[in-house]
């Protein structure tokens, strides 16, 4: 068999198998509700010369405001509104492109998981970076090891969607919408009260997430397990 033949072999077979990265488990978190209202009102009215992946690479443009944010910030603490507005904007775009393409029927489900998803990643590490930036000394080496901490729950989602089949986002009742949230009230509370708080509490909120990563990979690779010895009792079975 040919190299090409091979590669169209492999692509069929890809083709055949049922995709669902784009069909998330469903939120369990407090604005899950409301915000699907909100997104199901919305879509019909976007223009017709929007399309869902227009709005996946709007990331690329909204992480870089989040780095020119934090630098910025250093001159003048008001430049986190800067990054408050990316927030919202990377939530907006990120909320709609996968939508929209479902309700159009123009979606490309694998291109749209494989790149949202990426950038996802790409806008959490410049939104650290930003705030690392806008912080000097221990601070900012805090703000860079929750980089790693942050990208384990990315890895959690994907290798756990590999091994599952199901795309899972929210943990704890806690997902990137609430997680938004709080750092939008974050940038506030820099912005009226100065960087104290944050210098001050950023050394207690590190050990505090990395035992929730804990927890969550803990819990995943508990459910692969079980998953695992189900199937050797149906193999054994041959239930």
């Amino acid at each position: 068999m040919t190299l090409a033949n091979q590669i169209s072999t492999k692509e069929q077979s890809m083709a055949d198998e049922k995709f669902k990265g784009d069909k998330k488990m469903p939120l369990k978190s407090p604005f899950a509700k409301i915000e699907r209202q909100f997104i199901d009102a919305l879509v019909p009215r976007f223009p017709s010369w929007i399309e869902g992946y227009h709005l996946t690479v709007m990331t690329i443009p909204l992480s870089a405001l989040c780095i020119l944010s934090g630098f910025l910030s250093r001159s003048s603490i008001h430049w986190l509104w800067l990054s408050s507005f990316a927030l919202f904007a990377q939530w907006f775009t990120d909320s709609f492109d996968g939508s929209l393409g479902r309700y159009r029927d123009t979606g490309i489900p694998k291109w749209g998981y494989f790149m949202d998803h990426l950038l996802d990643y790409v806008f959490m590490c410049s939104l650290l970076l930003g705030y690392a930036w806008a912080f000097d000394g221990t601070t900012r080496v805090l703000w860079l090891l929750l980089i790693p901490v942050f990208g384990t729950f990315f890895v959690n989602s994907y290798l756990s969607f590999a091994a599952t089949n199901d795309f899972k986002i929210t943990f704890l009742g806690f997902g990137p919408t609430e997680l938004r949230v709080l750092l939008v009230a974050l940038n506030t509370l820099i912005i009226f009260a100065g960087k104290r708080p944050v210098e001050i509490g950023l050394p207690y909120f590190l050990p505090f997430i990395f035992i929730m990563i804990c927890v969550v990979v803990y819990r995943s690779q508990k459910f692969i397990w079980n998953i695992d010895m189900g199937d050797k009792v149906r193999t054994r079975t041959g239930k």
